[in-house]
This record gives C-alpha cells, structure tokens and sequence, in this order.
C-alpha cells in the first residue's frame, strides 16, 4: 500500500508536464507551419497533410528515444525554418521543388550525424549572423499581428489582449490562449455567416507528392532551412539538456530527426529537430524530483503528439475558415519572442553589428535573385562583410 502511494505521486508529475509539453509545443506553432507550407506552394490539403505527418514523426520519434535512452530528450518541427519558409516565395517548379527541398534538409541532417565533420562546419557559422538572418526572416511576420489592426481590427483586437494578459500572468501559455481566443473569433464569424462544416471533412489524411529536385530551391530553400534549423534548434536544443544535467544522444537523435524529415518530406513536412524551449518543460523541476523519471514526462509528450495528430484536420478545416489575416496575426504573436532573443543576440557584440546589420536588412528584404530567396543571400552577405570590415588583427 504504502509502495503504490509512493508511486503515484512520482508519476503525476512527469505525466502532466508531458502532457503540457505537447500541448505548448503543437498549439504555440503550428499556425507557422501552416503559414509556411502555403507560402511555398502547397494547397489546403497538401498543408494539413505535412502538419499531421509532423505531428506522428515527432511523436513517434520522441518515443523512440525517450525509451531507448531513457532521458526526456524531446522533438519538435522547425518553428524557424516554418517561419523561414512563409518569408519565401513559392520556388521555381512549385510545391513539388518545394518538397524535393525538404528531402535534401533531411538528408542533409542525417549526414550531420554520419558525418561529424559537417556538424563541426555549422558551429562554425558566425552565431550572431545566423541569428540575425533568423531575426530578418522573422520580421514580417511578427509585423502581422499590428497590421492586421488596419484591417480587422473587431477580430484581431481581442486575439492581441488576450496575449497581452496571458504574457503577463501566464506566460508559457500567452500562445495557445491565444489560439483559443482566434478560435472563439472564427466560431463566432462563421455562425454570424451561417456557415456550416462538413463532418467528414474533419478527418486528418495524407496527400503523397513526388518531390523534384531543383537547384534554386535546394540553394534558396533546403540550405538556410538546414542552418537555421541546426543554429536555432538542434545546438540550442543540446544546450537545454545540457543545462538540467543530461547529455543527449546526439548523432541517434540527428539521425532520427532526419530520416524522419526525409520521411515526411513527400507528405509535406518541412523539418523535425529537437526541441529547444519546450524541452524545458519536459526536462526540468515540473517535470518530478526525480531525474531519472523525467524520461516518462518526455514518452508521455510523444504520446500525446499523437492524440494531436489525429486532431490536426479539424483544427486545419476551422483556421481555414478563419478571415484573411487572423491566423498570420496569431502566428506573429508566436514568433516575437523568438525575434526579440534573435535580435538581441544579432547586435550583442560591437564588432559583429555591420556584419549582423547587414545580414537582417537582406533577410528581411524579401530579396530574391535567380529563384533564390532572401535567407541565403543575407547569410552569404553577412560572411561577406564580416570578412572585409570585420577582420580582427593578431592579438
């Protein structure tokens, strides 16, 4: 008897923090990923579809190595490389050059962990460029929710005080209050208007694209979606478990999550990562004294993607049926924390600002030359000017 008292309390607590996991991770981000994948080419459905193949191979990967290992290693979509993705273009040769860049970023993340070198060669990319090229991408998304007021101010006004009140009071809940809040808004439009939705149409499914290999679009997209996802996610991620204690299985996890990327690509999947922020969660004191518990709080987070998954449709039909502007708001309102650490980090050191200047200004410009988008010209200039104006003398 007295053993079983013992027990249960230990497992509340990782369970519960998985849960939250889960549901932080899906509810504060993927309206970016919708945002994204429709930038780039893809239709409704071809959208839902990579948002639920994301939401298995996250949850089953994170199963995979939280058993295996036994440490709260957790997973999660490349929220930056989405927001990357919704600041590009759709790429010469359509959703299918879009998809075939997509393979390349797994195929690429895979190598990193057969290859250690090519790992080595991404942390050697100046921090606060990529940083900054992350914070230019970022801007005209976060600069929706603020331009949406000119436009819908009666829907988009509430979405913003909600989050401006959970911020305040609960923080790591301000997104998906919002969410719920943009929810509430498009539940009342579309009863105003009468218009009703098809039950069937609810139901998560699949649509298969043959991928096609373009050069533009591997240079223009599958290149900055691999550094920005590796920079932003993958390292910081690392550092996050790090923090609490434990050392991650860093080539099996690389492994995983690219294969899984290659995986899903031809569902519409962008790129899969460990997770950064909400790795916390999972890994940190909510999650049970007991260290060596807090891998079932990770196994209970990969599960519970999986509910979500099979939630993904519905929840793609009713954003669908949002008002123009309404779930790009919401999305900018996820990323301006992510902005504003980027931006911090992009000018922190005096001697890297013209370099990091230069590469936010390109990101954010929208700039795209031969079919190539903004992110990989802003990372090459910054390399450029850091080079010629930067140099530092011998010590």
């Amino acid at each position: 008897m007295n053993t079983r008292s013992s027990v249960r309390p230990g497992l509340h607590e990782p369970v519960l923090a998985g849960v939250v996991t889960a549901l932080v991770g899906f509810t504060s981000s993927f309206a970016v990923v919708l945002a994204g994948l429709r930038a780039t080419g893809a239709s409704p459905e071809q959208a839902a579809s990579g948002l639920l193949a994301l939401t298995a191979v996250v949850g089953l990967g994170i199963v995979l190595l939280s058993l295996r290992y036994r440490i709260p290693v957790t997973l999660s979509w490349s929220t930056p490389g989405a927001a990357l993705l919704a600041g590009a273009s759709i790429p010469s040769g359509g959703w299918p050059a879009a998809v075939g860049a997509f393979l390349v970023t797994g195929i690429l993340i895979a190598l990193t962990a057969a290859v250690p070198w090519l790992g080595r060669l991404v942390a050697r990319i100046p921090q606060h460029l990529a940083q900054a090229m992350l914070a230019g991408v970022l801007l005209p998304l976060c600069l929706a929710p603020f331009q949406s007021i000119g436009t819908i101010p009666l829907l988009v006004l509430p979405v913003i005080l909600v989050w401006l009140a959970a911020s305040a009071l609960a923080p790591k809940w301000s997104v998906p209050l919002a969410l719920v809040a943009a929810l509430a808004v498009i539940g009342v439009q579309l009863g105003l208007a009468g218009t009703t939705i098809e039950a069937s149409s609810l139901a998560p499914s699949l649509a298969f694209t043959l991928p096609t290999i373009a050069p533009a679009a591997v240079v223009g997209i599958a290149l900055p979606l691999y550094v920005v996802t590796m920079a932003s996610q993958n390292l910081p991620g690392v550092a996050v478990l790090s923090s609490f204690g434990y050392r991650t299985p860093w080539r099996p996890a690389l492994a995983v999550t690219g294969v899984g990327t290659a995986v899903v690509a031809p569902f519409g999947g962008h790129a899969v990562n460990l997770a950064a922020l909400s790795a916390a969660l999972s890994a940190g004191e909510g999650a049970g004294e007991d260290r060596d518990r807090r891998w079932i709080a990770a196994l209970t987070a990969g599960l519970s993607y999986l509910v979500l998954a099979a939630c993904s449709g519905a929840l793609v039909v009713v954003v669908g049926a949002a008002p123009a502007g309404l779930v790009e708001a919401v999305a900018g309102l996820a990323l301006i924390g992510t902005m504003a650490t980027a931006v911090t980090a992009s000018f922190r050191d005096a001697t890297g600002r013209m370099s990091g200047a230069v590469t936010f200004l390109l990101a954010a410009s929208g700039l795209s030359v031969v079919g190539i988008g903004g992110a990989f010209w802003a990372l090459i200039g910054g390399l450029v000017v850091r080079a010629a104006i930067e140099r530092r003398g011998p010590a």
